[in-house]
């Protein structure tokens, strides 16, 4: 049993549990670790079913953990990038106003972005758009040049790598079934072997708020799965895109709203929607999880947000069914979109926190109690912040875990 005693578990090997492994193995290395992921392979949910970006964080609001995170974690993973070899490119994205009454909420966003630090930002009138997406149709735009695309799947590889380097450890196929505290540790009890840390870090992603559960702590949000689905621009029409188009997002539901991206592959997507999943691993419209379902439309928060924006979430639903409405709206910004240009595409789960009064969780939030950390919310732009996040937490330790880093 002494072999499987550590200082901290991480349970999650996503993006946000890798990075933060790497950065605890870089800041304090004579500290014993290991992340626990219940899957066979790393990051296979959120991790690498996301768009592939590396966003600027012009979206957030200003000294919000995510503008500040986004900010200096875009910078940061395109250093790591080059230091790496890993396969990035800064091609730059568009924010496009369709019609003029968007134009206030494209000047604000201009201002948001300003006061986050984004370098580089503009408003483009339609000759400059058309210079830069001649498909586009907009009345004015917000050029973001620092906006990029990578292979996160690599970055993931490549924390991986650098963890077991500095004789970290990482287990597959650990599944956590069973969590207590006692004799002032923490015994984590998996489906393939038994561990004990002083200190647990929850970077579970889509069940964060069960882990949390099983580590006695009550939180104040649940885990709401949301599916994005894309389709992808058949080969043929992908010059109709040269970089990354976006709309004017609802300030309401600054997720939602289909958009136009190029992926570092060369191909093009286009989507996603937002539509409530059936399971929290539900990427397909036929996946159906009972305990999965129930817990969500039981689940007060999720009630009162549903019956406030039912018609919104009714709309994301047709568009999911139909794939007409799904053309009509990507033909806002892509009038020359057309429904015979588009191919199923993949689809990715956002772990969404929802708290109980029915408000989106729209910042990052990690929760400290007693012997654990908590991230309960990360989704996008969770992948650009890894590392900025990683590096927040390293710093917590001190003084959320005195005994740990002062021993």
């Amino acid at each position: 049993m002494k072999k499987n005693i550590y200082d901290i578990a991480i349970v999650g090997g996503g993006i946000i549990g890798l990075s933060t492994a790497l950065q605890i193995s870089n800041t304090y290395p004579d500290l014993r670790l290991i992340v626990l992921e219940k899957e066979g392979v790393l990051g296979l949910h959120q991790s690498s079913r996301n768009s592939g970006v590396i966003h600027s964080g012009i979206y957030y609001r200003p000294d919000s953990m995510k503008a500040k995170t986004c900010v200096s974690g875009a910078r940061k993973m395109i250093e790591f990038a080059q230091e790496h070899n890993i396969n990035h490119e800064i091609c730059g994205k568009v924010i496009v106003a369709t019609n003029q009454m968007q134009i206030p909420r494209l000047e604000e966003l201009y201002k948001r972005a300003k006061a986050n630090g984004v370098e580089g930002i503009k408003m483009i009138e339609k000759e400059e758009l058309l210079e830069k997406e001649p498909y586009a149709k907009g009345v004015k735009a917000l050029w973001v040049p620092s906006t990029g695309i990578i292979d996160y799947p690599g970055v993931l590889k490549t924390y991986a790598k650098l963890i077991l380097e500095k004789g970290q450890e990482i287990k597959l196929n650990q599944s956590v079934k069973k969590i207590e505290i006692k004799e002032n540790q923490i015994y984590i009890d998996c489906n393939n072997g038994e561990f004990c840390s002083s200190y647990l870090i929850n970077c579970a992603g889509l069940y964060a708020d069960r882990i949390a559960g099983l580590a006695g702590a009550k939180l104040p949000v649940k885990i709401v799965p949301f599916r994005g689905e894309y389709y992808q621009i058949k080969p043929s029409k992908e010059n109709l895109v040269n970089g990354l188009i976006y709309p004017v997002p609802d300030p309401a539901f600054p997720f939602l709203g289909v958009h136009f991206t190029k992926r570092i592959d060369g191909t093009v997507e286009a989507g996603p929607n937002a539509v409530l999943a059936f399971a929290r691993e539900g990427y397909r419209k036929n996946n159906f999880n009972f305990i999965d379902l129930m817990e969500t439309i039981t689940y007060g928060g999720f009630l009162k947000l549903a019956s406030k924006y039912w018609k919104v979430g009714m709309g994301e639903m047709y568009r999911s069914f139909s794939k007409n409405a799904f053309t009509k709206a990507l033909q806002e910004l892509l009038p020359e979109i057309q429904k015979d240009d588009l191919i199923d595409g993949g689809s990715g789960v956002r772990a969404q926190a929802i708290d109980r009064n029915g408000k989106i969780i729209d910042d990052f939030s990690i929760i400290h109690t007693e012997k654990a950390l908590h991230v309960c919310n990360a989704p996008s732009p969770g992948a650009t912040s890894s590392i900025a996040i990683g590096e927040t937490i390293t710093s917590m330790l001190k003084e959320s875990f005195p005994n740990l880093i002062n021993s």
